[in-house]
């Protein structure tokens, strides 16, 4: 099985990998759409697989509402059924968690024309709205409906419409469960 697949199935089942647990995970529409997303855009190298991959993501975007592009780090995680829109130009680390109503957009014009770099073991709430060329750091909380559009710096809570700052060493803790590998061990503990 490939690891990124792995780490995604580990949010959802945290228990070793099996077959069983891999049907038991793709009940779940969060990971049964980052699945064929992996497969499609990651390990495919058939044409005949890629059409067939493209038809299944099309279907359950339309379904579940997710119109996820970018990169996509390993043990991503979808909280809940909702739209989600993330840019093609988007870049999310590891361990992620996103909730229903979050937009991940790219801006066209001004100091922050691109996408958001978002780091290691960001929880994102319920809509909440990330846009523009900025950087999340690691172990970040953005509080569901903030809007942010500036550079958040490790370590923090985003607050609020305009977003607050909050410096915060633990600020994911409890709230990113079942991390996949080992990349901040500190804020298991």
């Amino acid at each position: 099985m490939l690891t990124e697949i792995k780490a995604d199935l580990f949010r959802y089942v945290p228990q070793k990998y099996t077959f069983g647990n891999l049907l038991y995970g793709l009940r779940s529409q969060g990971f049964r759409y980052l699945f064929f997303r992996r497969l499609k855009y990651r390990y495919c190298k058939s044409r005949t697989l890629t059409f067939i991959f493209r038809f299944i993501l099309k279907h359950y975007s339309n379904k579940f509402g997710f119109q996820i592009g970018g990169i996509i780090g390993q043990g991503f995680y979808i909280g809940h059924f909702g739209t989600i829109i993330v840019s093609n130009e988007a870049i999310i680390g590891e361990n992620c968690n996103i909730a229903p109503g979050v937009t991940i957009g790219a801006t066209r014009r001004g100091d922050h024309k691109g996408a958001p770099n978002i780091g290691n073991m960001v929880w994102i709430g319920t809509n909440a709205v990330i846009v523009g060329k900025i950087r999340i750091g690691d172990n970040v909380l953005i509080a569901p409906g903030s809007f942010v559009n500036f550079n958040v710096p490790d370590n923090s809570i985003v607050l609020g419409n305009p977003g607050i700052i909050k410096p915060a060493p633990y600020a994911t803790k409890g709230y990113i469960n079942n991390i996949y590998g080992t990349n901040i061990r500190e804020i298991k503990n």
